[in-house]
């Protein structure tokens, strides 16, 4: 099942570097404003906790499909999900980078982890308590975009605020490693290798 909402937004388009932006957008977020913004992959979509529907509904999203959580720091895991050795491991290894990790979060089930490889990402995740939900920002089954031109296309009038940070230096979605268990599963194979991968697992006893 899908959300279907009116979408009469005005989308705006702010330069990264210019002054106040990552304040101006995390206020926007704050208000319960989507927001698109570039990471070491590609753009991504957040809004706050409080207004994760919204995302839903931006994108066209299935409702079933989970939003994954963006921390600015590996130090934010704890606070947020149950680590267990191997995903301790692997977060040391590949954080900040490309790699998104399933847990076990208390009271919110399983939930998706990364820490972005972007300075911008991060400030701006920081400057919204140190977590946020984050989407790639497009709409469902389309291209994930690596521009805000890209980000405009698809998704003017339907989210508040674009940071343009030019283009993203990865432009290849992260790999997605189910960690619930010590028994690490690929669920979804992007920038970090299988290899890369089973070479961190060798080295957890």
């Amino acid at each position: 099942m899908r959300t279907a909402i009116i979408h009469d937004v005005k989308t705006r388009l702010l330069a990264a570097d210019s002054p106040g932006a990552v304040e101006e957008a995390a206020a926007a977020l704050a208000r319960g404003e989507l927001v698109a913004f570039p990471t070491d992959t590609v753009y991504g979509l957040s809004a706050g906790h409080e207004h994760v529907r919204k995302l839903y509904g931006a994108k066209d999203r299935p409702k079933e499909k989970r939003i994954p959580v963006l921390l600015s720091d590996i130090g934010n895991l704890d606070a947020s999900a149950i680590v267990t050795p191997v995903a301790r491991a692997l977060a040391q290894r590949f954080w900040p980078g490309p790699l998104t990790i399933v847990l076990v979060a208390p009271r919110r089930g399983t939930l998706a982890f990364r820490v972005p490889d972007h300075p911008l990402a991060r400030r701006l995740i920081a400057a919204s308590g140190g977590g946020l939900p984050v989407t790639s920002a497009n709409r469902s089954g389309e291209p994930d975009p690596c521009t805000a031109e890209e980000v405009i296309a698809q998704l003017d009038g339907r989210i508040a605020l674009v940071l343009d940070g030019g283009r993203t230096p990865g432009g290849v979605s992260s790999t997605v490693v189910d960690c619930t268990t010590d028994q690490v599963k690929i669920l979804r194979q992007g920038a970090i290798s299988e290899a890369e991968i089973d070479e961190v697992l060798a080295t957890v006893a």
